[in-house]
């Protein structure tokens, strides 16, 4: 593979950088290191030019035999408070300028005086320089969760990457095992060594701590999948996401009703929701009851405690209102109460029901008559 058609994999590439893919985890031992290296063997079989940059083995016996055939570039060395330490060697990769570079660890502080302060910032580098990088992160290093892993984990995590490293890469790729896996890797030594087992499994390596980093990287992963198909796949070809919105009315029993039953829709669904209140001019401040109005507002705060938006609309022209909604918030499913008569006698009586249906139908969004 040459300079001109590396490019070639990925249409939506920003011309001139460099391709950039990031495999996450939920911690230390899942395979992410494996993992780089096994693809770094198969660009090699294809006869592309690919370097190991930096990779770290942590004495694993399996991760390091996969370097064996790989070209690897020297690390560079350098004194900090008198011990020789041992860093990528940024400026002999971009002089090498290969296809592809395998960097590991892309949370790592580098040593004061390097180019750089931290090793994500080297590989914003080898990007720039048209270098394609494939490289590896905890989810506890991600910036706008540390204190999320802190609190599952009791630990401040120092070292963090900025979450605009996640959404500028092309691939976001899980390594994904389940606790008991995880837990048996570690048993069997093939994480840390037999004498800090028992430490860690005390500590990091309990099963409630490990399936919650699972849930944050999986719903990391998830987000930046998301986030590739609303920008390369045309919207008339993207799976429907459900979004509900709950019409809350003044009756205290039916919106209760309401309220509860869209909150269960939307969790099962995964799905966005909202609450919306219509207030009309029989129910302005000066004329609603005031145990109409105390329902209300406790209804309002029961459904942004369950979750949703809420949102107040004056308008005198409800089912107008509810269809405006629906279109701004791109709503899948509108939720209403039941009728306290029948629905056949309302929409003989008003044409409120057949505007409401019809509008909703253009749009294919569904209305959901709750009991």
């Amino acid at each position: 593979m040459t300079k001109m058609d590396r490019h070639y994999f990925h249409p939506h590439q920003q011309a001139g950088r460099g391709i950039f893919k990031i495999y996450i985890g939920m911690s230390a031992g899942v395979g992410k290191s494996y993992r780089m290296l096994q693809e770094a063997h198969n660009l090699l079989r294809k006869g592309v030019n690919v370097q190991i940059g930096f990779i770290e083995t942590h004495g694993r016996p399996e991760t390091a035999a996969l370097l064996e055939g790989l070209p690897v570039v020297p690390r560079r060395e350098a004194f900090y408070k008198g011990k020789l330490l041992q860093e990528m060697d940024l400026s002999a990769i971009l002089l090498l300028a290969p296809d592809w570079v395998v960097v590991d660890e892309l949370a790592h502080s580098n040593i004061p005086g390097s180019r750089n302060e931290k090793r994500w910032q080297d590989v914003m580098d080898l990007l720039q320089a048209g270098i394609n990088v494939i490289s590896a992160v905890n989810i506890q290093h991600m910036e706008s969760i540390h204190q999320q892993v802190k609190a599952i984990t009791g630990v401040e995590v120092q070292e963090r990457v900025p979450d605009s490293m996640l959404q500028i890469a092309n691939e976001v790729v899980n390594i994904d095992l389940t606790a008991d896996e995880l837990i048996t890797r570690l048993q069997e030594g093939k994480i840390y060594d037999k004498n800090k087992v028992e430490t860690a499994l005390r500590n990091f390596f309990q099963p409630a701590k490990i399936l919650q980093l699972r849930e944050l990287a999986l719903r990391e992963v998830a987000s930046q999948v998301e986030r590739k198909v609303e920008t390369e796949v045309p919207r008339n070809k993207q799976l429907r996401h459900e979004r509900f919105l709950a019409c809350v009315s003044t009756n205290d029993a039916t919106a209760r009703q309401v309220i509860r039953k869209t909150a269960r829709l939307a969790a099962y669904y995964h799905g966005e929701w909202f609450a919306l209140y219509v207030q009309t001019p029989r129910e302005s401040a000066g004329r609603i009851k005031l145990a109409d109005q105390r329902h209300l507002i406790n209804n309002l705060k029961l459904a942004a405690e369950l979750g949703a938006e809420v949102i107040r609309v004056q308008s005198s022209q409800v089912a107008e209102a509810i269809m405006e909604t629906a279109r701004e918030k791109e709503i899948t499913t509108v939720c209403i109460g039941r009728p306290h008569i029948g629905l056949f006698d309302i929409i003989l009586r008003t044409n409120v029901f057949s505007r409401l249906l019809k509008a909703l139908s253009v749009h294919q969004t569904d209305l959901v008559i709750l009991s």
